[in-house]
């Protein structure tokens, strides 16, 4: 009797497990699918939803990188002080660095890479200006190009020598706050004036100065003559050598000149002169070999170039004299009456000089082809008398 009611449960507990079993499996599966469907909803709700796009900076989008650097560098009190008491200032202003050049293309550790790391290292320069002159070497590595033209500038050499305020890319161009060459041509001669200042005033005060502050197109800057990165002692044989082509880039142009109503033969009245003549000679040398010849600049002036009729142009005719005494220590005052002042000869103006070079134009092709007719008839006469 007791062995059939242990039969009896057990065949009860197999039944129950018969049908526990089944529903496990079915919940189990159930249990899934809720969870991939969850997901599945979650990935359909992500993507639907945009990303968020970067706005200005600052902003309070997560992902900008510069965030965590303005937290500190935002603070108008923040700065750094070097061994020599130097005192560097930390602040950045976030919303002129987003206009600058560098704004919308770089972010911070692009070119602080060492300060990838929190606390950041201190760095190991004596001065404000040692620090600056080695971290300028980070530009090279999207500026290359323009980073080798300055090795062979009169800039760079200056500091090989020693001189530590020598320009550097940073000087020039600023780090946080760069702006771009063509937004402001004012702005180039300004840099240029925080180390060449004499010179800045003596260009404010000229012809091209004064037009460019009247935001005038058309009238050189420093750049313009003298190059970006690549700048040449403007006392070196090949400046002087390439300084007469570089003034008729913009005197040789008629249309420009026609615009102002100068003369656009400057260039072709030079060359033809004794000045021009002996230049032309020595430019199909080499740039090393320079004789002691007047260019452009001698007699016009370099930064403090005057318009031909004011009273203090260099040109004009009451100080012509003084201008070739420059070379010319015994020159009169008739001295200058051999020079055409860059006119062209006509019957009005040096009607002499017209005309005895008209005569030479004549004579000069008549005496040739008078020797060509002669030598032919001799060789006839030579070649019928054998």
């Amino acid at each position: 009797m007791r062995r059939l009611d242990e039969s009896r449960t057990a065949a009860v507990w197999l039944r129950t497990a018969r049908l526990l079993v089944p529903l496990a499996v079915c919940a189990a599966a159930a249990l899934v699918l809720v969870v991939v469907s969850t997901e599945r909803g979650l990935a359909v709700r992500e993507e639907a939803t945009p990303a968020p796009q970067r706005s200005a900076w600052p902003s309070n989008v997560r992902d900008d990188p510069n965030l965590s650097c303005l937290k500190c560098h935002g603070n108008r009190d923040l700065s750094m002080t070097f061994p020599n008491d130097d005192m560097q200032s930390l602040y950045i202003d976030a919303e002129t660095f987003q206009q600058s050049a560098h704004g919308e293309r770089l972010n911070c550790v692009d070119c602080h890479q060492a300060n990838r790391r929190y606390p950041h290292p201190l760095p190991e320069f004596a001065s404000q200006r040692d620090y600056a002159r080695a971290q300028y070497e980070v530009c090279k590595r999207c500026h290359f190009e323009n980073y080798t033209r300055t090795l062979d500038s009169i800039h760079f050499k200056a500091m090989s020598e020693g001189e530590a305020d020598a320009p550097i890319c940073t000087d020039c161009h600023e780090a946080h706050t760069m702006t771009r060459l063509h937004e402001s041509r004012l702005r180039i001669v300004e840099t240029c004036s925080e180390c060449h200042n004499e010179i800045y005033n003596d260009y404010g005060e000229s012809v091209h100065g004064s037009a460019l502050q009247e935001e005038n197109p058309d009238v050189p800057d420093c750049v313009i003559c003298h190059g970006v990165h690549n700048i040449a002692a403007a006392k070196s044989s090949s400046f002087r050598q390439q300084s007469v082509d570089l003034c008729a880039e913009c005197h040789g142009d008629k249309e420009l000149m026609d615009k102002y109503e100068i003369s656009s033969s400057v260039l072709k009245t030079y060359m033809d002169d004794f000045h021009g003549k002996t230049v032309g000679f020595y430019q199909e040398q080499a740039s090393e070999i320079w004789p002691d010849v007047a260019v452009c600049t001698d007699c016009h002036g370099v930064h403090d170039i005057k318009e031909v009729d004011d009273p203090d142009s260099p040109v004009i005719k009451e100080n012509l004299v003084e201008t070739c005494r420059k070379c010319h220590q015994d020159a009169t005052s008739r001295f200058p009456s051999a020079w055409l002042s860059h006119y062209e000869a006509s019957l009005d103006k040096s009607p002499l000089v017209f005309l005895v070079k008209r005569f030479y134009q004549v004579m000069i092709p008549l005496i040739v082809v008078g020797l060509a007719l002669n030598i032919a008839l001799d060789m006839w006469r030579l070649a019928r008398n054998r």
